[in-house]
């Protein structure tokens, strides 16, 4: 089988030879763009640590009243934002959480409009599909690299590898929503004379919420997962307690930050979820 060996296809000198084109002729786009993302970061940041913790507290737990209505589940996000300071772990969290919630809104952003786009135009989803599969399935630690070395180290590396793992989802769940649209709603629709346009704000968005939140909620676990993998890279947040414990196997300090972590992800998973009803 050397034969076969022999005429390897280069596929890692091709992409270093990509990346390293990119990283020469690209040097503005990506200091740019890491300024925008670092600027990003830096506002919600400010807005997390800046007001006492029970402020911050009562604005998650006012969110959680006005979208879901329970006072189950604000008494379950109260206990959690509780439990989160009585382990000492707010800084962190606050950290993690401007990860997550820069990630959500670079997400979302980005791949609501292109779920639309897909949703629409069917060839562009299927040219689109493998796309998306590479970027779920490629390991995430490889995602790293190129944003060590077009971003350096820190919270923008870690946010760029976050949404790129993270990106397909809203696209996917979007998609799933505008696609699933019944045919009468918008034989409805049209029949009264709806534009393009008024027919997407008033029929299939409305009917795909469920679908985009979904993706949002998605975007969120997601994100969390990439906690630890971003703190590898320098970002600060949860990851870090966790990369210390298993550097010193630390059980203690691993099971603490790992089960914050866990807190974290039911919190938002309950103040998100959306139901069709």
């Amino acid at each position: 089988m050397d034969w076969l060996t022999e005429a390897k296809i280069p596929v890692g000198k091709t992409a270093k030879t990509v990346f390293d084109w990119l990283q020469s002729h690209g040097a503005v786009f990506f200091d740019g763009l890491a300024a925008v993302m670092e600027a990003l970061i830096d506002g919600i940041l400010w807005l997390m640590q800046t007001p006492h913790p029970l402020i911050v507290i009562g604005f998650f737990v006012g969110l959680t009243w006005f979208l879901q209505r329970s006072w189950k589940t604000v008494a379950l996000v109260t206990l959690g934002f509780l439990f989160i300071l009585n382990q000492d772990y707010w800084e962190e969290t606050t950290e993690s959480l401007t990860l997550v919630l820069s990630a959500c809104v670079v997400c979302m952003a980005v791949g609501t409009p292109i779920g639309i786009a897909t949703a629409h135009r069917p060839r562009l989803f299927q040219a689109m599909r493998p796309i998306l599969d590479l970027m779920q399935t490629l390991p995430t630690f490889v995602y790293l690299i190129p944003a060590i070395v077009f971003f350096g180290i820190g919270m923008v590396p870690g946010l760029i590898a976050t949404v790129i793992f993270v990106l397909p989802a809203p696209i996917r769940l979007t998609h799933l929503g505008i696609s699933s649209t019944p045919t009468p709603l918008l034989e409805a629709a049209r029949a009264f004379g709806a534009t393009p346009r008024q027919t997407l704000w008033k029929v299939e968005l409305p009917f795909a919420l469920p679908q985009i939140m979904a993706g949002l909620n998605q975007t969120i676990m997601l994100s969390l997962s990439m906690v630890v993998v971003a703190a590898l890279v320098g970002a600060d947040g949860l990851g870090v307690p966790v990369v210390r414990a298993l550097n010193q196997v630390n059980t203690a300090l691993g099971f603490e930050s790992g089960f914050i972590i866990v807190v974290v992800a039911i919190i938002l998973d309950r103040m998100l979820r959306m139901e069709r009803k």
